[in-house]
């Protein structure tokens, strides 16, 4: 069974390719969903897959690319949505 999990990321994550390189990542995991820049700062992500899949994501989510400065990562449960793979928003 797939979980749901939304995140917020913050730190310096908008301009650093925060969002395609999530985005490889989750689609190398085989996970489906989102990631997009907010107005205020962070990327928030929606990431749907298998628990163990999901918990390699955070993991990743939480160092990000090279020039990322992860200050915080924030996760909640959330509804699955009907993703076909894993799109920039």
């Amino acid at each position: 069974m797939n979980n749901c999990y939304r995140y917020r990321v913050s730190g310096r994550v908008q301009g650093v390719y925060f969002r395609a390189t999530t985005r490889e990542r989750a689609l190398g995991l085989g996970i489906s969903g989102w990631v997009r820049n907010t107005p205020d700062g962070p990327v928030e992500v929606l990431a749907c897959g298998e628990e163990a899949k999901l918990a390699e994501l955070e993991r990743w989510l939480r160092r990000g690319p090279e020039h990322a400065r992860v200050v915080s990562v924030e996760r909640e449960p959330a509804d699955p949505e009907v993703c076909r793979g894993f799109e920039i928003r």
